[in-house]
């Protein structure tokens, strides 16, 4: 006699892998100092790009273009808060097209 029917009787199951091929491990992520930065003042830049221009699209590439600048500044600069007055100096000078 047939059993319960299972809840996954209509999906795909995936090919169970043969003895010779291995799966690979999965890749480890290194949370860089520039992902925190982005993490920590990223609503901020936005909230002040957005306010620099009325176009939600032109407010997201400020922000974009400033972490970008930020970034190849990364290297020299230890000071967060350094980097913070260089990231929104970016932003604004971004904003007021003499970039």
């Amino acid at each position: 006699m047939k059993g319960p029917p299972t809840p996954s009787g209509s999906i795909l199951r995936a090919q169970s892998q043969g003895p010779n091929q291995k799966r690979k491990p999965p890749t480890k992520t290194k949370y860089t100092r520039f992902d925190t930065l982005v993490d920590r003042y990223y609503p901020a830049v936005y909230s002040f790009a957005s306010r620099l221009t009325d176009d939600p699209r032109e407010a997201t590439f400020l922000t974009h273009e400033a972490f970008d600048r930020l970034g190849k500044q990364l290297r020299t600069c230890r000071d967060e808060s350094v980097l913070a007055s260089i990231l929104m100096s970016i932003l604004i000078r971004a904003g007021l097209g003499t970039a």
